[in-house]
């Protein structure tokens, strides 16, 4: 029942300024976003790769609010490209974005993201790996997956998420469980109204498993997101269901989350994706951390009050 009053004080921001302040945010914060910049996060990129895993890189930042701002993230991926260039690891690394931190929100934000965005993709291409667009909240979806269709004219692999809460998300399954295609499944972490989503847990955990069972069955290629050990069990029954070998899938988790599970996945043979963001304007990304998983909420609430 928090979650939503979680995801609204992540749009707050007198609670931006209240929880940037405290003392002990910082030290939290670091257990979901291990660095603010690219010679910070190369020596995490290199712990993971070593131990077996495989990453997705996040430049945290959504608040865009001039061209400007959204020209400066583009070229913060494409300096995160040059440094990927140089650890030559291909497609173990690549890269996930926001569109709204391309200026989709903007005037002419559609054409303005797709501009901004297309470099990175480029590039990522140029040295062996490639780009997935992550989904945000409901009214962005349809300029999100217009630019992904669009991408992949030239840029095949470019990937995309859904997400399981949203109404839409079994026919846009449907849609994209074509030959070639990269698709990525969240349950979701924005507030969504009753109109486009499912609001229940449970209702929530059907619906991901259905659209699994559509991705696992289609021509694509799934990435699961999820640290649910119920819904990792029941990705792995229908991928065998569907014939799939452990290279036709993979699961995906957030860093500082499960971590022994990464490297169990890992062990038994699975691709298994770490997304791992990095940057300076951590806040909307940490908010919803909290929101998706009580765990996490209570081990920032223990930490401030063990240092209070």
């Amino acid at each position: 029942m928090l979650g939503p009053v979680i995801l609204a004080a992540s749009r707050s921001d007198r609670m931006r300024r209240l929880i940037s302040a405290a003392p002990v945010t910082k030290q939290v914060v670091d257990r979901f976003i291990p660095g603010e910049t690219v010679d910070e996060i190369v020596p995490i990129i290199q712990e993971l790769t070593a131990r077996g895993l495989e990453l997705t890189m996040d430049v945290v930042g959504e608040d865009i609010t001039t061209p400007e701002q959204a020209e400066a993230a583009r070229d913060a991926y494409l300096a995160l490209v040059e440094r990927l260039r140089t650890l030559d690891l291909g497609t173990r690394a690549e890269m996930s974005v926001k569109l709204s931190m391309f200026g989709q929100a903007l005037d002419g934000g559609h054409e303005l993201a797709l501009a901004n965005v297309r470099p990175v993709v480029e590039a990522a291409a140029a040295i062996g790996t490639t780009v997935t667009l992550d989904a945000e909240d409901h009214t962005t979806l349809d300029s999100m997956f217009a630019i992904h269709e669009e991408l992949r004219r030239d840029f095949p692999q470019t990937g995309c998420v859904i997400q399981a809460y949203l109404f839409r998300t079994e026919a846009d399954a449907r849609r994209l469980a074509e030959a070639g295609s990269r698709v990525r499944l969240v349950k979701g972490a924005y507030k969504e109204p009753a109109e486009v989503a499912y609001q229940q847990k449970h209702e929530i955990d059907k619906a991901y498993v259905r659209v699994l069972r559509i991705l696992m069955e289609g021509e694509g290629y799934p990435m699961v997101g999820s640290h649910d050990p119920r819904l990792i069990s029941i990705a792995q029954e229908l991928a065998r269901q569907a014939g799939r070998k452990p290279d036709e899938y993979e699961f995906q988790m957030l860093y500082g989350i499960r971590g022994d599970e990464h490297l169990r996945l890992a062990a038994e043979g699975h691709r298994m994706r770490v997304y791992t963001a990095y940057g300076t304007d951590w806040y909307g990304y940490f908010m919803r951390r909290l929101a998706e998983k009580p765990a996490n909420l209570r081990f920032f609430v223990r930490s401030m009050i063990s240092k209070g």
